[in-house]
Formats: structure tokens, C-alpha cells, sequence
């Protein structure tokens, strides 16, 4: 069975088609439980989420911060594995359509198995994995397999990266590209900084992949402000820390659906 590439393609597409960013929302498998997880990815779609990525909780983390970090240990402790984050990309995609990735760090995968791996999501339904530790030099192997099961490689290029190795990670990439906006963790700021522009025209400059923005996003106002410039808004941390601070599910699926509302709104707004 062949992976949802094409269904991320168009509907990044379809949201430049509409002079509009695209809301990429993230949460972690198994958080708070996994049938909860699968329930808040739903919510945020119903709150205007154009592309979901579901995280793989991990337990050394590089790229989260302190939020995501206390989610995936959330999940962790409560047993979520590889095949909990595979039905929670299928019970969503099915339920709503939307395209749905997977975040990791590449041990979890290595592990599993990189056949097995791409098998499964493909079969799930899933659009792709964004492998934020992965270097590209070391990354054949994945990309044969992706590319056989029709999956999306996205890689997450910084402020940091030299022109010069951005040409190299997006021409092994497909998809989108993910622009972390600072250097850094995940985790929402009161800024997103004059970086992430500069990074967004640096990174257009080597590709016609969309370049989507993530790291600090966590209200409209700064929605509206990297969809001024980027083609997509990622934004994780938020949405994770709405579920923490609810007092029960019920409440953080109301809160997560409601902040996706008003990022949608904000994307619309650039």
C-alpha cells in the first residue's frame, strides 16, 4: 500500500492556492493516553489544522523542550509503542482525511526496522516522517524505502545551516521543508525572531518544496506573522501545553480545538 505524499502535496498546494499559509499542528502518540491522543488530533483538525504530525515519544529527546519533553514521558510511562503512534496515524487519517506525518528521532526507527518501519505507516495511511536527527548524508536508506512506499522525507534545516548545505538537505528532501525559526528547543516564545524570514529566503532560494515554519509559534498574532513569509505554520508546544494545563480531557480537547481555531484564523490574517 502506498503512503500519502500526494495528499500532503495537494493540500499544502491548495492552501497557496488560497493565499494562505497552511496550519501544521503537532502532539505526541499516547498523550494524555493513546485513544486521548488520537481524540486531540482529531479536535485540532476540527479546529482548522491542515496537516497533522504525530511525535514518536522518545526518551532522549534533542529538538523538545521542557512541554513536549513532560508530554512524552506522560506517554511514555503509560507504555505507548511504535505500533500505539501507527494507530494513531490511522484512526486519524481516517476519520478526518487529513494528511498525517510522523515525528522522530531515527534511533526508534533503526531499531524497529526501516522496511518494517515505512511498511507501516504507508499501510496506515501516513504522509511522511520529519527526521529532525537524521543527517542527509546518512539517510539513503530511509529515502529508498519512503520513496518505495510513497512517504515524505522532511528534513529540518536552521538559522545555522550554510547555503550550501541547504541545497544538499532540500534536494534529498520531499514534502515540505521544516525551518526551526531559532536555535534552540521547541517551546512557545514571546517572539519568533527575524531568523526564520531570513532562513525562509535562503531555504526558497535552493527549492520549490514548501518551507514551513516551526519552534515559538503559540498564538494568532504570530501565526499571522510567519505566514507572512512562510508557507506553513507549525506549531506543537502550545497545543501540548493547553492539554497539561486542562483540568480534565475533555477540557484540553475544547482547548486544543479552540487554539487551533484561532491559529487558523491567524494564517488566514498574514
Amino acid at each position: 500500500m502506498s503512503g500519502n505524499i500526494e495528499l500532503l502535496n495537494t493540500t499544502l498546494a491548495a492552501a497557496k492556492a488560497q493565499d494562505r499559509a497552511a496550519l501544521i499542528a503537532y502532539l505526541p502518540a499516547g498523550f494524555p493516553t493513546v485513544d486521548g491522543g488520537i481524540e486531540a488530533v482529531k479536535a485540532v483538525i476540527a479546529g482548522g489544522a491542515d496537516v497533522v504530525e504525530i511525535g514518536l515519544p522518545h526518551s532522549d529527546p534533542v529538538l523538545d523542550g521542557p512541554v513536549i519533553q513532560t508530554a512524552d514521558d506522560i506517554a511514555l510511562r503509560g507504555g505507548v509503542r511504535i505500533a500505539d503512534v501507527m494507530r494513531t496515524v490511522r484512526e486519524a487519517h481516517e476519520a478526518t482525511g487529513v494528511p498525517i506525518l510522523v515525528m522522530t528521532y531515527w534511533n526508534p526507527i533503526d531499531r524497529y526496522g526501516v522496511e518494517r518501519f515505512t511498511a507501516e505507516l504507508a499501510e496506515a495511511g501516513g504522509a511522511g516522517c520529519i527526521l529532525p536527527d537524521l543527517p542527509v548524508q546518512e539517510s539513503a536508506l530511509w529515502r529508498e524505502h519512503a520513496e518505495k512506499h510513497g512517504l515524505a522525507t522532511v528534513f529540518v534545516v536552521a538559522p545555522s545551516s550554510q547555503d550550501a548545505r541547504l541545497a544538499t538537505i532540500t534536494a534529498a528532501g520531499s514534502g515540505f521543508v521544516y525551518a526551526a525559526s531559532l536555535m534552540g528547543v521547541t517551546g512557545t516564545r514571546a517572539s519568533v525572531g527575524v531568523q526564520a524570514q531570513d532562513l525562509v529566503g535562503r531555504t526558497r532560494a535552493t527549492t520549490d518544496l514548501p518551507v514551513c515554519v516551526g519552534l515559538g509559534v503559540s498564538n494568532a498574532a504570530q501565526a499571522a506573522e510567519v505566514a507572512g513569509f512562510a508557507d506553513g505554520v507549525i506549531v506543537g508546544s502550545a497545543f501540548v501545553k493547553a492539554m497539561l494545563d486542562a483540568p480534565d480531557e475533555a477540557a484540553g480537547l475544547a482547548a486544543v480545538r479552540s487554539l487551533a481555531g484561532e491559529l487558523a484564523e491567524g494564517v488566514r490574517k498574514r
